[in-house]
């Protein structure tokens, strides 16, 4: 009877935890290149019930009277990779990225350190200097520092703002004919190794390795969609709530049980 109780608030708390997962994803659903996020769940370890001071069965230790789970628990938070539709916007200086891969930035927290990270989100700009720069200001990386972790002046995409310029899908730059930098595109040899940090940036975990990009390219001109289905998630949303409700009513259940077990049963 008490083990109803663990079963439906386990339910109920992990339930919450789906649900703070999908409100994320909807509050994300506009956020250019944004890779929405899942919940799996899975059950507590089995214990042994055993009776408790109870050896009248067995010398000198309790009988056993069954495995028993206490509920459910979260199993694991995973991000969904699928490619996200694109919205073409003509603007020679948004870039997605077609299939897998990433591009390299120079990112600076707030405590002037800085570290290279990695986006799908190619809204960027050009500075008065002809630096690449994304939406936050961060300098986004040619081919050579994205590959090797490196940054510095070097290692910034820079262009001569003043004259047209077209990206090839191998992040080739062009101006006037001739090549004058290329946009680093790489991927992540085992996506296990790379994290959410923020700010719509991803960071590389220790033992992650980064590799070229074989099975992406660069469109110009266009930007990545969030890959979050607003009809999907709400539906979603509406299933957990459900399941929610449902965990309430059982503990209801199980409370008006035990108060009838102690007030009236006892009294007998």
């Amino acid at each position: 009877m008490v083990k109803g109780l663990y079963t439906a608030y386990t339910g109920m708390i992990n339930e919450q935890k789906r649900l703070d997962t999908i409100t994320n994803n909807l509050a994300n659903s506009n956020t250019t290149g944004f890779k929405k996020e899942g919940m799996v769940a899975q059950s507590f370890d089995e214990r042994l019930a055993i009776k408790i001071k109870d050896t009248s069965a067995l010398a000198n230790r309790p009988e056993g009277i069954g495995y028993i789970s206490l509920g459910t628990k979260v199993g694991e938070t995973y991000t969904n990779w699928e490619q996200g539709g694109f919205q073409i916007t003509d603007k020679p200086s948004d870039l997605a990225v077609a299939g897998s891969g990433f591009f390299a930035v120079a990112y600076t927290n707030k405590a002037g350190e800085t570290s290279v990270m990695y986006t799908r989100d190619g809204a960027f700009t050009v500075d008065t200097d002809g630096y690449i720069r994304t939406s936050n200001g961060d300098y986004l990386l040619n081919s050579e520092g994205a590959l090797t972790g490196q940054y510095g002046e070097d290692y910034y995409v820079q262009i001569d703002p003043a004259l047209e310029y077209a990206v090839a899908q191998d992040g080739t730059i062009t101006q006037n004919g001739e090549e004058v930098d290329t946009i680093g595109l790489v991927d992540v040899a085992d996506y296990d190794y790379i994290n959410k940090y923020g700010e719509n940036l991803y960071s590389l975990i220790d033992g992650g390795e980064i590799i070229e990009a074989e099975n992406g390219y660069i469109e110009q001109g266009v930007l990545e969609s969030s890959n979050v289905n607003v009809v999907d998630e709400m539906v979603t949303m509406i299933t957990i709530a459900r399941a929610y409700e449902a965990g309430q009513k059982m503990i209801q259940a199980e409370d008006e049980t035990l108060d009838k077990t102690v007030n009236q049963v006892g009294q007998v």
